[in-house]
């Protein structure tokens, strides 16, 4: 029977399929593959997606951070790209399954480690999303704070910073109820008017300092080349983790593409280039402020504290749009469909939502932030560590040992070949601990501490191979008979 139909390159369920997969109890609404009528992210959807997640407070900050380590502007931006064009080329090849088969990453997650054993993967990721979705409404809360202290008298009123948090918590919270599309449509105009806001701060800087200021031309602050990589190593991975989590569920996303080279184009041009041109903004921004203010300011909510109460109460809109993009689309979505995936039949998206609202309250984002140490080494060095052998074992699954062949309504069947044994694929678990054990036990012999300084690297590639040697015999995998059998090519042409 022909469960799937493929046209150019995109897989879709049949009506057969569908009648298959629509009692399971791992089907619902949000988790179902998406028919032909959803596929339509265009490039520019995908663009504008990482524009608005890219212009973000947390990203203004990291070169700044870099350079407080000792870096100087074209290091600290250099390390900034190429830690993105990394962390590129997981998401380009995970977002290619997202996009042929049109399912979310908790289903993607059944494809390696079985319906039960999925929630390993996807609550790893829903758990930092989480975590990172308090850093982000904590960053806005205070800038709120700063700005509407400088517009008025808020700081009179007790608890004022704690009010502003939980306003800003609250705002994104609602927002992210609203699902996926509501997402893509406010990206769509949130990142032109984003990058104005950003060259227009640029503009301002250059032209009050009169050029780029001292800081541009400050050398490194480090006495060898040996000196440099110690801090150099962590930072890359520090950098590549930065978007490290996208690179897993960015499925979530994918799977309304129109075409694979939609989501590529897009990606590939949007990531980098915004990544490096804002870390540079906030670089020559706080260098021009030297030369204004006589004092670095990197807290672009302290700077625009400065300006006039027009000026502020602009740029407290944009840096409440900017949270919001970010915050929403790259923190939000994937711990939502994690816990809707728990119990698909009970659980819904919006119920995902308000229980990851109320567990990155609890993850204290406060204590994250408390100094840029426990940020760069302690949560972006240390979860980097965790998902780069979850990105192996995805990306092994895919393409090395399954060759992109799926039997889609298997993966929403108890006793389908996606189930392994009892729901669990013992080999998946097996490849996570090996790359674990040995990127932490490294961190701990001197000699190989650059293994822990790159884990998200080596994580990946051990867990990666591990995998694929520990797949090499499986009989869950759909042979190219069989995928042709219970597939319908209703066109032959390339997306």
């Amino acid at each position: 029977m022909q469960s799937q139909h493929e046209e150019n390159g995109i897989v879709t369920l049949s009506a057969e399929g569908e009648n298959l997969i629509k009692d399971s109890p791992l089907y619902n609404e949000g988790l179902r593959p998406t028919r032909k009528s959803e596929h339509n992210w265009t490039g520019y959807n995908f663009a504008s997606l990482w524009i608005g997640m890219c212009i973000c407070l947390p990203a203004y900050s990291l070169a700044a951070g870099l350079i407080s380590l000792g870096m100087n502007w074209w290091q600290a931006v250099g390390t900034i790209i190429l830690g993105n064009l990394i962390v590129l080329i997981p998401i380009l090849l995970n977002s290619h399954a997202g996009t042929k088969y049109g399912i979310p990453y908790p289903v993607f997650a059944r494809l390696w480690f079985g319906s039960k054993g999925t929630h390993i993967p996807s609550l790893a990721r829903g758990l930092i999303g989480a975590g990172w979705f308090g850093i982000n409404c904590w960053f806005a809360g205070a800038a709120l704070d700063t700005l509407l202290v400088a517009m008025s008298g808020w700081e009179g009123v007790p608890g004022h910073l704690g009010i502003s948090f939980i306003f800003m918590w609250a705002l994104n919270v609602f927002l992210a109820y609203r699902g996926p599309e509501a997402i893509r449509r406010m990206e769509f105009w949130a990142a032109p008017t984003l990058i104005i806001m950003s060259l227009a701060l640029l503009a301002w800087a250059f032209s009050a300092a009169g050029g780029w200021g001292p800081m541009l031309s400050a050398p490194a602050k480090f006495a060898s080349t040996s000196d440099f990589l110690k801090v150099f190593f962590p930072s890359l991975t520090g950098a590549i983790a930065f978007w490290a989590t996208l690179a897993l569920n960015i499925p979530d996303f994918c799977r309304y593409s129109k075409s694979q080279k939609a989501q590529i184009v897009g990606q590939s041009i949007s990531l980098p280039t915004t990544m490096g041109l804002f870390s540079f903004i906030g670089v020559a921004v706080a260098s021009a402020t030297v030369i204004i203010y006589g004092e670095a300011i990197w807290d672009p909510a302290a700077l625009l504290a400065k300006f006039p109460p027009f000026v502020i109460f602009l740029g407290t809109l944009g840096i409440i749009l900017a949270t919001v993009t970010t915050n929403v689309a790259a923190n939000m979505i994937a711990p939502a469909r994690a816990i809707e995936n728990l119990m698909p039949r009970k659980l819904t998206y919006g119920m995902g939502v308000l229980i990851t609202g109320v567990v990155a309250l609890l993850m204290q984002p406060w204590y994250i932030l408390e100094n840029f140490g426990n940020y760069i080494f302690l949560w972006l060095g240390t979860y980097g560590a965790l998902l780069g052998p979850i990105d192996g074992i995805a990306i092994a699954d895919y393409w090395f040992v399954r060759k992109r062949r799926i039997h889609l309504a298997e993966l929403y069947q108890l006793d389908g070949r996606y189930n392994y044994s009892r729901g669990f694929n013992y080999k998946a678990i097996w490849a996570l601990i090996v790359g674990l054990l040995i990127t932490f036990a490294c961190k701990y012999i001197p000699a190989l501490t650059f293994v822990w300084d790159n884990a998200w690297i080596f994580g990946l590639v051990i867990s990666m191979l591990a995998y694929t040697w520990l797949m090499n015999k499986d009989q869950t995998l759909v042979s190219e008979t069989e995928y042709k059998a219970i597939t319908k090519k209703v066109s032959e042409t390339a997306s």
